[in-house]
């Protein structure tokens, strides 16, 4: 029984570079991927489902204007400290109000 002594080219040590090729096209080219699915009963519409995907690079999203991950307190720290500082502010403003009003009705208490 004799083995071939270099495997068919798909599998080949070639089709990695090819594949690394491929991805980075991808991601500097970009790709979008859209779909909606719809399920109706008797033309009454039950269901729609409408897919996106983008798949690229970082710097391209930036330059297609897609940026949502630096506002995601999920994602980014600094995202997580902005909303951190407004929901601080917010708390502050509220307390002051409840003091003020508490300060009103000391007031009207002693009148």
């Amino acid at each position: 029984m004799t083995t071939p002594s270099r495997l068919p080219d798909p599998y080949g040590p070639s089709s990695g570079a090819n594949l690394a090729d491929i991805l980075e096209r991808v991601l500097d080219k970009g790709i979008v991927i859209a779909g909606d699915i719809r399920i109706n009963l008797l033309d009454i519409e039950l269901l729609t489902i409408k897919l996106r995907l983008v798949v690229a690079s970082v710097d391209k999203a930036k330059e297609m204007g897609i940026d949502w991950w630096e506002s995601d307190p999920a994602l980014s720290s600094r995202a997580r400290r902005d909303e951190l500082a407004r929901e601080n502010a917010e708390l502050r403003e509220r307390l002051a109000r409840l003091e003020e009003l508490e300060l009103d009705r000391g007031r009207a208490q002693k009148e």
